[in-house]
């Protein structure tokens, strides 16, 4: 049986080489509950909800780089911190740490927690640069990232 961390690289590795949708949904149960951005919008419920995300995001972004910083386990659930990477379809570069919960059923994710500040992602896709004090953020040792 696979690791949840092992799950997750499998993710990343789909996502960020190839951004194949198809193959980011293999790894979520049918009726995934994914909150990627937990505060600021609704869920996306199911494959269908999850391929409408990806589908969108895909269109908005370019050369995306996951980095996973830490990593804890508690029962079903694999808490993450790291930072997601991309260069906008206009061109900016967007860096925006944020932390993440990942619920597994099985080998599969059933549910998908992001918290980070959208407004950090939209001034970034913007062409606005993090702020100084933010850039340690960024420069870490990953545990997970594409391989």
């Amino acid at each position: 049986m696979k690791s949840k961390a092992e799950i997750l690289q499998s993710v990343i590795d789909v996502w960020c080489k190839d951004q194949d949708i198809d193959a980011v949904l293999e790894h979520l149960t049918e009726d995934v509950v994914w909150h990627y951005s937990a505060i600021t919008q609704p869920p996306k419920i199911g494959h269908a909800g999850a391929r409408e995300f990806l589908t969108d995001y895909k269109a908005k972004v370019r050369n995306p780089q996951w980095r996973i910083f830490r990593m804890a386990e508690a029962g079903n659930a694999l808490f993450v911190e790291g930072v997601d990477s991309f260069d906008t379809a206009g061109g900016h570069h967007v860096s925006v740490p944020y932390m993440g919960i990942l619920e597994f059923e099985g080998e599969k994710i059933s549910a998908w927690r992001d918290y980070f500040d959208r407004g950090v992602a939209d001034r970034g896709a913007a062409g606005e640069p993090l702020p100084d004090y933010a850039l340690p953020l960024l420069d870490r040792e990953p545990v997970l990232s594409a391989s």
